[in-house]
């Protein structure tokens, strides 16, 4: 929000500079991120008075003039307008003087400072100059001619101001909160402005016109909830042009272009007082008649921006008799625009429902100065005063008359909110004392009523004296009822006591408000809830084998959210999640997966130059279905961990060669971080029957329940992310882990056994389909507790291997708080190979 000095000055009359007012306001909760300098430079330019001209004897196109300054001679200036004549008052940058020029080639403002200097053979001591060379508008036609009043020799800079125009401001850019609407307009930082200086609010002076009698023209409101309060104001006989230059003046400093005096007037009533106008061309509209109705199906309007838009149904509509005319609230349609031939225009002033028009707005891909404000909630009582300012600036500027009555229709009127405030809360919630006089004057200022509670709570205060067997308890009870305070109409974020006493904070000042000497602190810290605690642990192991936590978007775009909602990943069916107002089409659902998120990254990292990536993160994903569990009905939401891994395993060096890492890597770090959450009953299900997302996976299921998938990436899907490398990944969910894993046992001491251990090898044939895990798994069951350890140490395919068959090869270690015989551990090794044989066709490798 931009906000003038200049223009804020005629509602306070402060003498802070912009630099000091920025502070002043910043401290208080309305942060000014910049201050910019506007306005020309002028130092150096004053009027001169053109005594004499003639060609210039070696230009055609080149004049000298002999101009007065006010000195004792005048001086000869070389000048190549076209208009320049004797007699004329204009204004000279003299030699010193440094003007803001366009630079010849890229045409950017340049400071050129003017020296005395030869043209074509003819000195020339200094500039008669044009209005786009004083930084005062576009035209560089010729220069610029002055009022006869003008004196000679005068500052221009003073000239100016003698005919109203702004010479030089500063305008504060100023941070708005959405819970601060009344601050989007000079009037509400003003209001601030006064209270914070203690200082009065110099309201500008409106008569209302009178809403009885028989208007010109009809409003009928069909939805009330849209639309609380329509205003209609009719200024006939105005004349469409240029708007004048303090007008101009005023919205070129907030950053808007004047157009004409009619939509000038309603821009300048908006940045004014905060509330949205519109001008309709009276005539241009069927009936005359307003009506304020939802879109129905199929519906379309040219905007002002001369697009064709196809309304959404249910979007708040301004219609005439016959068509809609508007989007209530966001922008107007080109059928019913002011135009030079405009002679009477009507003035809508309205208050709409804040989240019909963010509806609105986002569904049409609109963001305007009116729904800027509307979507935050203006004044619901300001609708007849905005308007009457309009109109009477209209007859200002445009020479039009104001007809009455004015049209009020207000079905829904406003109802103010009284909240009790207790001084003594303000005090413990401040952690200070606030004068109760302070706190009067402060809020007061900003537009609270604050009612006397002694009046208003005389009776009840008597009726709970005959009451209550205690007149201290009714006295305590009638203090804790404070103060009486209504929130003024225009801050509908005021709602609750903790509300007014922020108010209070701010005014008062944060910087008053005393460091306590002493601040309690917890005996016992606060302590993460079992989940957050094992998937901390987690979140340590993968940081410890080298992988980087991410942390991704939970918003992606639809067709994202479609293509990732897939049973492979979850098991289950997953709807997406749509968002009603999506901030834009790359924030259109919530993520069913982690996966485009680290899809994202590893693409951006390898573009980037990285290759090596370790990657997982822990976050929240979202669908539609059945889940008891589920706070909200008909959705589902839990925590999921995904881990990646692409790129160089090992480097290249002069040792060894170098190696690409595979699914193994991942599935070894995902095993070594589960193995320390001792999940019960593990299942590895594989799958290499490729799918959208995958080129083969395998399924982890612990304790019955499907815990995730790892998996090498597909390749279709890896060339739409333009992957450098293959990628795996493991997506698991995140809660379910933590709900099965076992609580973290205390690390305890073993000493290392003085015993010997026994290493036996064994080799079987089996499927050439057999997965590897069950095999394991059932030579743990059928060793017993003697066995230390096993694993897999070669597998070979070939000679002497019937077709269609492999040879799995297993180290086994047995060890015990003894000496181990031969027979216990021969007697072991037959169980293993006995129970292979029985469980998968296994035979013992001759």
């Amino acid at each position: 929000m931009k906000i003038s000095l200049n223009w804020l000055r005629d509602y306070v009359a402060t003498d802070l500079d912009a630099d000091a007012l920025a502070e002043l306001l910043t401290m208080s909760g309305l942060e000014v991120e910049a201050v910019e300098r506007t306005g020309p430079a002028l130092d150096g330019v004053v009027v001169g008075h053109v005594l004499d001209t003639r060609p210039h004897p070696n230009a055609d196109r080149l004049t000298l003039c002999d101009v007065d300054l006010g000195d004792d001679e005048p001086l000869q200036i070389v000048c190549g307008a076209p208009n320049v004549a004797p007699g004329q008052k204009v204004a000279v940058a003299t030699v010193g003087a440094t003007l803001m020029l366009p630079d010849r080639e890229t045409g950017a403002p340049t400071p050129v400072e003017i020296r005395r200097s030869k043209i074509r053979g003819e000195v020339s001591n200094g500039m008669i100059c044009a209005e786009d060379e004083l930084g005062l508008g576009d035209d560089h036609a010729g220069i610029l001619v002055l009022d006869e009043d003008a004196e000679v020799g005068e500052p221009f800079a003073r000239y100016l101001q003698r005919h109203g125009r702004t010479v030089g401001d500063a305008v504060l850019d100023v941070a708005v909160t959405p819970n601060r609407p009344d601050a989007t307009s000079h009037l509400g930082v003003a209001r601030d402005v006064a209270a914070l200086l203690d200082l009065p609010l110099l309201l500008p002076e409106v008569d209302e016109p009178t809403t009885e009698g028989e208007a010109s023209f009809s409003v009928e409101i069909t939805d009330p909830e849209g639309c609380p309060r329509y205003v209609g104001l009719v200024v006939r006989g105005v004349r469409v042009g240029p708007s004048p230059e303090w007008l101009a003046d005023r919205l070129r400093a907030v950053g808007l272009r004047p157009i004409n005096n009619v939509v000038d007037v309603t821009n300048y009533v908006l940045h004014e007082m905060g509330q949205p106008l519109h001008a309709f061309d009276l005539a241009r509209l069927a009936g005359p008649r307003i009506v304020v109705r939802r879109s129905r199906p199929g519906e379309v309007l040219t905007t002002l921006d001369d697009q064709e838009r196809k309304l959404p149904a249910g979007t708040l509509l301004i219609c005439d008799a016959e068509k809609p005319v508007a989007v209530a609230g966001v922008m107007g349609g080109a059928n019913s625009e002011v135009t030079e031939t405009t002679t009477d225009v009507l003035i809508e002033s309205a208050y709409f429902d804040p989240v019909s028009i963010r509806k609105a707005a986002k569904a049409l891909g609109l963001q305007t100065d009116a729904s800027y404000r509307f979507e935050r909630g203006v004044d619901p009582t300001a609708q007849l005063q905005a308007a009457a300012r309009a109109a009477a600036l209209l007859a200002e500027v445009a020479g039009g008359t104001v007809e009455a009555p004015a049209v009020d229709a207000n079905p829904v009127p406003y109802v103010p909110r009284t909240l009790t405030v207790r001084p003594g809360r303000v005090a413990h919630v401040l952690g200070a004392e606030v004068p109760e006089e302070d706190l009067r004057r402060l809020l007061t200022a900003i537009g609270f009523v604050i009612e006397e509670a002694e009046e208003q709570e005389m009776d009840a205060f008597a009726e709970e004296v005959m009451r209550s067997e205690s007149l201290a308890a009714a006295v305590a009870e009638a203090e804790e009822a404070g103060l009486h305070v209504t929130a003024p109409p225009f801050r509908p974020d005021v709602e609750r006591e903790v509300d007014v006493i922020e108010e209070v904070a701010r005014l008062w000042g944060y910087d008053r408000i005393p460091e306590p000497a002493t601040a309690a602190v917890p005996l016992a810290p606060a302590g993460d809830t079992p989940e957050a605690a094992i998937l901390d642990r987690v979140r340590t192991r993968l940081v410890g084998l080298g992988f980087r936590e991410l942390y991704t978007n939970s918003l992606v775009p639809k067709a994202t959210a479609e293509a990732f909602a897939t049973t492979e990943l979850t098991g289950a069916a997953v709807t997406p999640v749509e968002t009603l107002n999506p901030i834009s089409q790359d924030m259109a659902a919530l993520r069913p997966s982690l996966l485009p998120g680290l899809l994202a990254a590893v693409a951006y990292n390898q573009a980037r130059g990285a290759d090596a990536l370790r990657f997982f993160e822990l976050g929240h994903v979202y669908g539609r279905g059945d889940d008891p569990a589920a706070p909200v009905e008909g959705y589902h939401e839990h925590t999921s961990l995904i881990v990646g891994i692409t790129g160089p395993a090992e480097r290249k060096g002069w040792a060894a060669d170098g190696r690409e890492a595979d699914f193994f890597d991942l599935k070894g770090a995902l095993l070594h971080v589960l193995d320390a959450l001792a999940l019960p009953e593990r299942q590895e299900i594989p799958s290499t029957e490729p799918d959208a997302l995958t080129a083969y996976r395998l399924f982890l299921d612990a304790g019955g329940r499907r815990l995730g998938v790892l998996g090498r990436l597909s390749d279709g899907l890896a060339a739409r992310y333009d992957l450098q490398a293959p990628l795996y990944f493991a997506e698991l969910d995140a809660g379910l882990l933590a709900a099965l894993a076992r609580r973290e046992a205390p690390v305890r001491y073993a000493p290392i056994s003085r015993f010997p251990a026994v290493d036996r090898d064994l080799a079987v044939l089996v499927d050439e389909a057999q997965p590897v895990g069950p095999l394991l798994d059932t030579i743990r069951a059928a060793a017993g507790g003697l066995l230390q350890s096993v694993r897999l140490f070669d597998l070979y395919r070939g000679e002497r291997i019937a077709a269609g068959q492999k040879s799995v090869a297993f180290a086994l270690r047995f060890g015990a708080d003894r000496t181990l015989r031969d027979e216990e551990v021969d007697g072991r090794m037959r169980k293993v190979v006995a129970a292979l044989e029985r469980a998968h066709g296994a035979r013992l490798r001759g």
